[in-house]
């Protein structure tokens, strides 16, 4: 199985508002950016398609490491996930789980491919995340 380390960021020009990805895969060596946008999003949902459109781009199963600077992310599929599931995707006080249609499909692909989770300090000089951002911010439709 082939190892992957996944780099992921999402940005939003306010909050709701017009927002982009990026994503940086590197396996054996070899690196691949992938970036897109969405005309009316919040940066959650940026960050959330950022690592679904990283290991929906993979072509095979493989062991992933997904680095990003969002605790949502890192958190939701380390910590919170399992309780929504169990829930019904409703919260402890019986919401709807906000962006439950992208944790389900992370939590789907979750079952393909063997995640790690790192959290990463954002804007702190890591060179993958800055390259990720960078990617993230130009991907931003300009209205």
């Amino acid at each position: 199985m082939d190892e992957v380390d996944l780099y992921t960021d999402g940005a939003c020009s306010g909050n709701p508002g017009p927002g982009g990805w990026g994503a940086l895969l590197r396996c054996r060596g070899v690196e691949r950016e992938i970036s897109g946008g969405e005309p009316s999003t919040t940066n959650n949902r940026m960050e959330l398609t950022a690592v679904i459109s990283g290991l929906t781009s993979l072509k095979k199963p493989c062991r992933v490491t997904v680095h990003t600077d969002s605790q949502y992310v890192q958190k939701g599929m380390t910590e919170w996930i399992f309780g929504w599931k169990k829930n019904g995707f409703r919260t402890s006080s019986g919401g709807p789980v906000k962006n439950a249609d992208l944790w389900r499909e992370l939590d789907r692909l979750s079952g393909v491919h063997s995640l790690t989770w790192r959290w990463v300090r954002g804007h702190d000089g890591h060179a993958e995340n800055e390259r990720v951002d960078l990617l993230a911010k130009k991907a931003i439709p300009k209205g």
